[in-house]
């Protein structure tokens, strides 16, 4: 029989976690206590809770919209010139929604140029190309949410 005195502070917990969402206008609080690993991620208008397991395996980047893979995009994780997210946030092709992208497919970029932001708590995290050479294909989209070593483009 499930120990309801746990579970009364598994829900206290859960709301909480919600509470601070809507407080702070986060997308995504993951707390972890004990082992036990809870996340909340707010996505449109509603909150999910997922409970993270041990071990999760790398996301699947999605495509940008008219680009199609070569070998699947599990592919590209291992790609030499894959730059990848740092970190959990929301990605951003330009400095502001009104200025250009930061980089195009075809743009030459020198190694340590900035080719896109992730934000992260509010904070603007610039990542910039581990290499010089040519964008070959941008997978992160604008304003869209993008997870730990997902792949957002690709230099060759």
């Amino acid at each position: 029989m499930p120990d309801t005195n746990s579970l009364d502070d598994d829900l206290e917990a859960i709301r909480a976690m919600a509470e601070v969402l809507e407080e702070t206008g986060l997308t995504e609080i993951e707390l972890d206590r004990g082992g036990v690993r809870l996340r909340i991620a707010k996505t449109g208008t509603t909150v999910a809770m997922q409970a993270a397991a041990p071990m999760v395996a790398a996301p699947q980047p999605a495509l940008a919209q008219g680009q199609e893979s070569a070998g699947g995009a599990a592919d590209l994780s291992g790609h030499p010139g894959a730059v990848t997210s740092p970190m959990v946030g929301t990605a951003y092709l330009a400095p502001a929604p009104t200025s250009p992208p930061f980089v195009s497919v075809g743009d030459q970029v020198s190694e340590g140029q900035t080719v896109l932001i992730v934000e992260a708590m509010k904070t603007m995290n610039e990542i910039k190309a581990t290499k010089a050479g040519k964008i070959t294909q941008i997978l992160a989209k604008d304003a869209e949410p993008v997870e730990f070593g997902e792949v957002l483009l690709i230099i060759e």
